[in-house]
């Protein structure tokens, strides 16, 4: 023990000093980039905008937006999966890119919603509804089904784009009511809202996040949510399940996630800031003008969130039979 303790002091005094180790620097140091997987202009870019701007706030740093939109939002998905996990690269997950897409588009991603991210909360949730340009011929959703039976090529859909959850409610409820539907997908929900409100076409599944406003105005007509109960404040429209369709309830959700291997103190820290940003009174004023509810979960809770949709989830995405292309 004596010989061996000697002979470290002796190598210790013998080396040369080192350099002192720099001290790493307080995250965050620089911009963060937020990348969101759907085109500018839609609901999940507005909430992930006004989310980043408060966000900046609290952690003294710009947010910078990314938007990359495409492929049911797995596009975007797969740039953060694959980005350093230092916190510098976030992404505004999403039902569709998440649950729906890790399904759908599992022959053509390299990801997993589970595996490759670490989930920091849930931003926000909303259900989605049946509209209808308020000139179409249809005041109820059996007016609705109606009208379809009545067109040789059926009924004209419009969503939020291929593989998002607006396009697998549009299947389930064409399957559950043995209408004709035909889809015409968009690469976003305020361009497909922008060409119903006019008459281009006739009819959309959207959020009612992004709708709401739309409902108001009469620029468009609610037939149907996908909620389990009726929204308070639309309280005369009724739910899918009402109508006889319980299998198109459904509650679309927004959240925040690194890749995975993100440093614990960095999630903990992006966690107070999503609830920083929440408490924010012009947050809140936004989510009660849209109909928006908060997200509750955060950290492990949000991972576990995330894990149980796609199970939930991959069993309807193959029976409905939907495919990416």
């Amino acid at each position: 023990m004596t010989i061996a303790r000697r002979t470290l002091l002796g190598t210790a005094l013998a080396a040369p000093l080192a350099a002192p180790a720099q001290a790493q620097a307080p995250w965050p140091s620089r911009p963060i980039r937020l990348v969101i997987p759907f085109a500018a202009g839609g609901t999940t870019d507005i909430i992930g905008r006004l989310m980043a701007d408060e966000m900046s706030r609290f952690l003294g740093q710009p947010i910078v937006v990314d938007n990359r939109g495409g492929a049911g939002a797995t596009l975007g998905t797969g740039l953060v999966a694959q980005a350093p996990p230092d916190g510098y690269t976030l992404l505004l997950s999403t039902i569709s890119g998440m649950a729906i897409g890790n399904t759908l588009y599992r022959e053509r991603i390299q990801w997993d919603a589970d595996r490759d991210f670490a989930h920091v909360a849930m931003l926000l949730g909303t259900p989605y509804l049946l509209v209808v340009n308020p000139r179409f011929p249809a005041q109820s959703f059996a007016d609705y089904l109606a009208e379809a039976r009545r067109r040789p090529q059926g009924i004209e859909l419009a969503t939020s784009g291929v593989g998002s959850v607006p396009h697998l409610l549009a299947l389930r409820m064409a399957q559950a009511t043995g209408i004709e539907v035909t889809h015409i997908p968009y690469r976003g929900g305020a361009q497909a809202a922008t060409d119903v409100i006019a008459g281009v076409v006739p009819s959309m599944i959207d959020s009612l996040t992004a709708a709401s406003a739309n409902i108001r105005a009469n620029a468009v007509r609610a037939l149907a949510f996908s909620s389990p109960e009726r929204i308070a404040e639309f309280n005369t429209v009724p739910t899918f399940a009402e109508l006889g369709l319980p299998q198109l309830n459904a509650d679309g959700w927004a959240g925040l996630a690194a890749p995975a291997r993100t440093p614990r103190p960095i999630l903990e820290r992006l966690a107070e800031a999503v609830r920083a940003a929440q408490a924010a009174p012009n947050v809140q004023r936004r989510f009660a003008e849209t109909a928006t509810q908060p997200g509750r979960l955060f950290l492990d809770d949000a991972q576990a969130f995330v894990r149980a949709e796609v199970a939930a989830w991959a069993p309807v995405v193959r029976a409905s039979g939907a495919t990416p292309d």
